[in-house]
Formats: C-alpha cells, structure tokens, sequence
C-alpha cells in the first residue's frame, strides 16, 4: 500500500550525480587547488553546507562558509539549468501517483534555488507537494529528519509512506526509521547495487513500469 511518496532528486529522478562526482573538485581547481583523488566519495553523503565545512577545513581556505557555498553552486547551477535532464519513465510515473491521489514530496540534498529551476524547466515541478532540502532542515540523510518531516507534511503513515532513492546509505536511513523503500538504480551506485537489492522492498531497473510498482507496492506488508 502506498499513501504518500518522498522522491530523492540526483540520481533518481534526475540524472544528475556525474556532476556531483566533479563538482567539489571543479570548484577547488577554480581556486587553483588540487583535491584529494576521492574526494568525491567523501563529500558523498553530505549536504551543501556540510560539504562547504569539509572544504574549508580540510583546504583551510580562507573564505566563509557562504562563500564556499556559493562558489560550489556557480561551478554547478549552469548544469542544472540549461542541460540536466530526467531520468526515463519519471514524467508518467509522477504523473499517475498524483491523478491516483497519492501525495509526492521531494527529499534533496541540493541547493534549492538550482533544483526549483531546474524542475521548473524539465515541467514537473507541480508534482511536488513540497520540497525539503537537506540545507534546510539542517542534517543531511545520515539521519532521518527530512524523511520524517516530509511524512509530516503530508500527513501520511510511515508504515505506508515510500522513500525513493538511488543511494545505499539513504535507503538504510529511511529503511531503520520506517519507511518503506524503493531503492532506484543509477550507474552511481552501481558497486552497491547488490546491497540495495536486497534492502529495498522495491527494486527499480528505471521508472518507466508505474503500473508494475503499483501493483507490487500493494502487496507489500
């Protein structure tokens, strides 16, 4: 049974996370600094403002964390305006759990003002009974307060509230505090794919079968 919907943005509706895996280090070599070779497997799993500490500290730049924050945005927000596209099946699969009644969130570790627009421009902003970013409710999905207050907001049942998401450690998250899971693959994660398989009460090759996920989420107990 599904009531309400809490959908991941990167690398689950859009098909995004290539520019997150250059986005620390593109702003970094702006500045003329070279980065660590993972540092995109350390700047993860964490929010906007998180990953603007990490760069502060770590590179002891002498810039305010704003400031930081800002430049990572610039380095990233062309991408999102002008070029960043969804993933396939995301239009329709939206489109029939809002006519089928089911209320939609989105859960985002971006920066709202790039996602707003960018949604804007792919014509599914209106889905969305609300947005939550991770910035703003202050932790990102290492723990679980975007998912819950999304639940909130939508006055929907934990039990029967599905969190969409491509990335292992944000369907662990959502999983222990609940939620129902629909793990959603991207060639992101690809190394964990196994794992989320078998911790998902979903899996999704793609999002282009709405008719099959709603069948199977009806079963799911």
């Amino acid at each position: 049974m599904i009531t309400g919907a809490i959908f991941d943005l990167d690398g689950t509706i859009l098909d995004s996370m290539s520019i997150w895996d250059k986005a620390g280090e593109m702003y970094l070599n702006s500045l003329g600094i070279t980065a660590e070779p993972n540092l995109s497997k350390v700047m993860y799993s964490m929010s906007m403002k998180e990953g603007s500490e990490y760069l502060k500290n770590r590179y002891k730049l002498d810039l305010t964390y704003d400031a930081i924050l800002d430049g990572i945005n610039r380095t990233i927000e062309h991408f999102y305006y002008f070029q960043v596209l969804l993933k396939d099946g995301v239009t329709q699969f939206l489109d029939v759990l809002k006519k089928t009644g089911i209320k939609i969130t989105l859960a985002t570790s971006s920066d709202r003002k790039i996602i707003e627009k960018a949604l804007i421009r792919l014509e599914v902003i209106y889905y969305f009974d609300r947005i939550f970013t991770c910035t703003e409710v202050g932790v990102s999905k290492e723990k679980p307060d975007i998912y819950l207050k999304a639940a909130e907001y939508m006055k929907t049942d934990i039990k029967s509230t599905w969190v969409f998401e491509d990335a292992l450690y944000a369907i662990k998250t959502a999983k222990n505090a609940g939620f129902k899971t629909a793990g959603v693959f991207d060639d992101s994660s690809i190394a964990d794919q196994n794992e989320i398989k078998s911790l998902s009460d979903i899996y999704l090759e793609n999002l282009d079968n709405i008719a099959l996920f709603l069948e199977r989420a009806d079963k799911t107990v």
